[in-house]
């Protein structure tokens, strides 16, 4: 009799077992396609203040389109900004800097951290680097992304191609998901990239992690139809 018992118990347990990792998983996936339907829209209800902004930043040509956007951006709309770029990339943080430098000569104004911070971010794999040892390096750049994205909760997430932007984007999106954050991840693919998008581009685009990617190419949007065609920035 206490063995029937037992056996009636540990089924009805297995039942509720099964059937709350049903509705978790059901609940997980309802809250995926409401991010994914609503990812176009994530601005329209603070349309006139001020966004917590993260730029991250590539290496040379990267770097350089980037600040190209940026100059004609809105700084009092897009602001506080926060700078990221590679551990190993020496060059992007300080053109970053001069940029915001050039905003204090224009404005009479300093570069405080209400206005803009600059950090940098492990690699997940540096140029040459083995895939076994890229193992664990990858784990660190995620850990430390999380940890960043944490610290920072942006609101907007603009980014163009290097591949530090990917674990940053994969968690903004995670906290969309979860209810965490809602962050919207604007992606401007590379003016270099005409007929194919860049790895990066494609899998934000495969995945639909950014609420919005642009082309600079009439090519590329024929073959990405949920890209917007935006003409050349450069």
């Amino acid at each position: 009799m206490d063995k029937g018992n037992a056996c009636s118990f540990s089924g009805v347990a297995s039942t509720a077992t099964f059937s709350i990792a049903v509705f978790v998983v059901t609940l997980i996936l309802v809250r995926l396609l409401y991010v994914i339907f609503c990812s176009s829209k994530p601005l329209s209800k603070r349309a006139s203040k001020p966004v917590s902004t993260l730029i991250i930043l590539g290496s040379g040509g990267h770097t350089a389109e980037m600040l190209n956007l940026l100059a004609a951006l809105q700084k009092d709309r897009f602001n506080p900004r926060f700078y990221i770029a590679a551990a190993t990339d020496n060059m992007s943080l300080q053109k970053a800097q001069l940029l915001e430098n050039s905003l204090v000569a224009e404005n009479g104004t300093i570069v405080t951290d209400n206005t803009a911070q600059f950090m940098k971010i492990y690699r997940s794999r540096e140029v040459g680097q083995s895939y076994i040892t890229s193992v664990w390096t990858t784990l660190v750049a995620t850990v430390h992304a999380l940890w960043l994205m944490i610290k920072i909760r942006p609101e907007v997430i603009l980014c163009n191609g290097p591949g530090t932007c990917i674990p940053l984007c994969a968690i903004a999106f995670m906290f969309k998901v979860f209810g965490i954050r809602w962050s919207s991840i604007f992606y401007v693919e590379s003016i270099a990239r005409v007929r194919r998008l860049s790895l990066s581009g494609l899998l934000l685009y495969k995945l639909r992690m950014a609420d919005q990617l642009f082309v600079q190419w009439p090519q590329l949007q024929q073959q990405y139809p949920r890209a917007i065609y935006v003409g050349r920035l450069m």
